[in-house]
């Protein structure tokens, strides 16, 4: 039997994830968040007045479907179209908006019949890396870049009712506010910091920077070898 051992950073003790229960706003909508990573799941746990927990559990994965976004068939774009369809970006230029459109038409991809979605977590500080992109000014190759460099996180989500029906608690561990708290932060703030340097680089002498209105204006789609594969260790 193949299975793989997450956690849930959470206030509380879950000791049976509910299916279809949770928001609808995340990256992937609806669905359990989990890591491989424990200590990435304590940061996620508790907040700067209050300790969490990191929910460890066993998934027993025979006969679940799993959408990884870090393989080689998907890019930054593939990625970037799931969160346009569930989270909540402002999008307030004409640029953006039509980049989005455009994005959604070419470079979407159907998550929704898969058990298991693998791939980069979104949080605060990513938001400005996309946004940059979709008003034109970084480029898909600086996106990846600064998602990857970033060190966000990836995650592991539970969508289907069979996937939640093999998952097993197991323990939980304690996230103390004051150890993991302050990493959270300095990790969002390692990310940001990250953006600003990457954004900074000057793209005119790179003849193959490729910008949200090169991509709309050229009819790029998804599978096109200039769109940069997710990069991902």
């Amino acid at each position: 039997m193949r299975t793989l051992k997450l956690y849930h950073g959470s206030e509380n003790v879950i000791k049976i994830p509910q299916y279809h229960f949770g928001n609808q706003k995340n990256d992937y909508g609806v669905g359990f968040y989990c890591t491989e990573n424990p200590e990435l799941a304590k940061e996620w746990a508790c907040t700067e007045e209050k300790d969490g927990f990191a929910n460890e559990y066993l998934l027993n994965l025979e006969g679940l479907t799993v959408l990884n976004l870090s393989q080689s068939q998907y890019n930054i774009l593939n990625w970037l179209t799931i969160l346009l369809e569930n989270r909540t970006f402002e999008l307030t230029s004409e640029i953006s908006i039509a980049a989005k459109q455009y994005l959604l038409k070419n470079f979407s991809i159907h998550y929704s019949r898969y058990d298991i979605i693998r791939g980069y977590r979104a949080d605060d500080s990513y938001f400005s890396f996309a946004n940059a992109f979709l008003n034109n000014t970084i480029s898909v190759q600086k996106l990846n870049k600064a998602m990857y460099l970033g060190k966000l996180g990836e995650q592991v989500v539970l969508k289907s009712k069979k996937a939640f029906s093999q998952i097993s608690f197991v323990s939980r561990q304690t996230a103390e506010r004051n150890i993991y708290y302050p990493k959270k932060i300095l990790r969002d703030s390692a990310a940001r910091e990250t953006f600003f340097k990457i954004h900074t680089e000057s793209e005119l002498t790179n003849p193959e920077a490729l910008f949200i209105m090169d991509i709309m204006r050229g009819g790029i789609k998804n599978g096109d070898s200039r769109i940069p594969e997710i990069l991902f260790k």
